[in-house]
Order: structure tokens, then sequence, then C-alpha cells
């Protein structure tokens, strides 16, 4: 049984990334999410518009953080900057009576600060939420979870079976083949595209009928953001599947992927929340833009002026990504060279020094 115990042991000092699992990940996610693990909002950003609009914005408090004041700005006003999310909050103020508070409700957690701000002002600021008016959490949950399904199957489904093939040497027969690395990825991960797409209309259709969650804007929009989201995710589970030697090691990666996605994409915590250090890596993962964008043209029937910038970031994720898969799966696919090393003859073919030579 010792024996037993020192082999495993020396097994996994020698497996890397095991270890990092069991020791290192631990710390980074104690770490991470400690500072990200936050619902409270400090600051909202707020527009204050109309004819009483310096008064009225000099009498705001935490958290809402006048961002901008336009005295000649309307109710209108606030509505279309709302919906082109230049800001969370819009305060509409008339020449005489309560303000009211324009709030967006598809950010929900801000949405809430913000109508708590406004139930304080003692009956000065009349709340008005926009885009989720009863601040529904699976309103805000639907188009995240679509994200949520496309990253799942996008690297843990697509890694791990491509490493089934490495292992099973099929890779190997196509280095003698005559296909690009790039034709040998898009035929690979075609199939895990469409079942992806097809999951990401089963549960926008699934989610707006049983949760009521509305669609409001623009397919086509939607269906972009949804296609180079997906690529993104494709290409790194192609990624994580050159660098595994088996289907374990496939997953690790793919999990110590997913979970930050998860976690610190604005999903489950709001990014407004979290420390500066923590939020500027929510900004590096694809999860994060492809909520704005879903969330976007699902409830607020969100302009492609203010959602093309995810949509670019996006798209640069996903040529870089690819891109890294493509030269990473190119040294996989090269055809082994034959050793040059000479051989000694054996058998027959071996010459003899003959009997008496001198």
């Amino acid at each position: 049984m010792w024996a037993m115990i020192v082999k495993e042991f020396l097994e996994l000092r020698r497996d890397h990334r095991t270890m990092a699992m069991i020791i290192v990940l631990p710390l980074v996610l104690l770490v991470v999410f400690g500072y990200a693990a936050s619902f409270n909002v400090e600051d909202v950003s707020t527009h204050v518009v109309g004819p009483r609009a310096q008064q009225v914005a000099a009498q705001l408090h935490e958290p809402l953080k006048v961002d901008k004041i336009d005295p000649a700005g309307t109710a209108a006003t606030a509505h279309e900057t709302l919906r082109k999310s230049d800001a969370d909050v819009v305060v509409s103020t008339t020449a005489s009576g309560p303000s009211t508070v324009y709030i967006d409700g598809s950010e929900l957690f801000m949405a809430k600060a913000a109508a708590a701000a406004a139930a304080e002002s003692g009956g000065q600021l009349k709340p008005d939420v926009l885009y989720n008016p009863d601040l529904k959490t699976s309103w805000v949950m639907v188009p995240a979870l679509i994200g949520m399904i496309l990253t799942f199957i996008g690297t843990i489904i697509t890694s791990i079976g491509l490493v089934r093939e490495r292992q099973a040497g099929t890779l190997e027969q196509l280095a003698v083949m005559p296909f690009r690395p790039s034709d040998v990825i898009a035929g690979k991960i075609a199939p895990y595209f469409v079942l992806a797409a097809i999951d990401m209309v089963i549960v926008a259709v699934v989610g707006s009928l049983l949760f009521g969650v509305p669609f409001n804007g623009s397919l086509l929009i939607f269906a972009v953001g949804g296609a180079v989201f997906l690529f993104t995710v494709l290409g790194i589970g192609v990624l994580i599947s050159t660098v595994s030697q088996n289907q374990g090691q496939a997953t690790q990666l793919a999990l110590m992927t997913m979970l930050p996605q998860i976690l610190l994409s604005g999903m489950i915590f709001p990014l407004e929340s979290m420390a500066v250090g923590v939020r500027w890596i929510g900004y590096l993962l694809p999860l994060t833009y492809f909520i704005k964008i879903a969330s976007g043209t699902m409830l607020k029937d969100a302009p492609f002026e203010s959602l093309w910038m995810p949509l670019a970031v996006l798209t640069g994720m996903a040529v870089f990504v690819f891109s890294a898969a493509v030269l990473r799966f190119r040294r996989d696919l090269a055809p082994k060279q034959p050793s040059t090393k000479s051989e000694p003859p054996s058998g027959p073919e071996r010459s003899e020094p003959l009997v008496g030579a001198r």
C-alpha cells in the first residue's frame, strides 16, 4: 500500500496541470472572486435633463453619479439615452413637480440601487423602470444563459471531441492528406457550430415563452453576435485540444477558462461592483460582450450604433483565437520527417570481415 501511495504522489508531481488545479487554482479563485463577489453598486451612471437639470443634479446623492447635465433634454431624450446604453439612469425634470427617474431595468442590480435611491428622495423623484418594469431576474438571466450554453459547447465539448480523435490516432492520418490546417479546423468544428446555433435558438424561444422574456430587437444583430461569439469559444476549444494530451486535461483546462467567464462577465455579479483589477479581467472575456449584445437586442431593441463596439471586440477575439488555433494545429498536422541518422546494416546484408584479412 505504501508503494502505491508513493507512486501516486510521484505521478501527481509530474502532472503539472493537475497540480495547478489542486493548489494554484483554489488560491486564484479565492483572491479573484473574493473581490468580485459583490452585489453592491456604488456608482450608477446618471444623466439629468430638463429645465431644472442643474438644480436637481446638485441634490442627487450616491449611488447616482451625474455624468451629464442637459437642460434642453426631454423625456424622449431620456428614453433614447437608455436605449443606446449611454447611461444607466436619466432624471427628467420639469418646470415644477417631481422629476421622473427613468431606469434601465436590463441592468438588474444597478436598477435596484437606483430605484432605492429614488424611493429615499421623499417624493421628489418618481421612478420609471424601462425594459424590465418588474425587475425580473429571469429577464436578465436568459440572455446570459444563452451565452453560457454556447461557452459550454464551444470549450468543453469541442476540446474533448478533438482530444478523443488525437488519442484514437485519426488526427495523425490527416497529416498525409492534402488539407490545410484551417480546412481541418473548419471541418471539425462545423458540427459543433450547427448544434450550438440550434441550442441558441431553442434557449431563446423557450426562454421567451416560458419566462415571458421579450425579444424586441433585431434578429440579424443577435444572430451575427451569436455567430461571432460562437466562433470565438470554438477557437478556444480547439486551442485547449492542441495543448491537452488526454480528455482529463482538456476538461480541466476548459473548466479553468469557463469559471472566470461565468463569474466575471457580469452574468452573476455586476462588473461595476468589482475591484478595478478584477473588472479588467471581465473586459477580456468573450462572454462579457455577448451578454451586452444579447441583452441589448432582446430587452432594449438597441440600435447597431450602440452595439458595434462589443461586436467589434468579439470579432477581434475570434480572429486572434482562430489564428492561434490554426498555428498550433499546423504543428500537430505536420508530417513527421523520417530520421536521417544512418544505421549499420543488419542481418545478411551486414558486411563481415573476411577470415584472415589484415
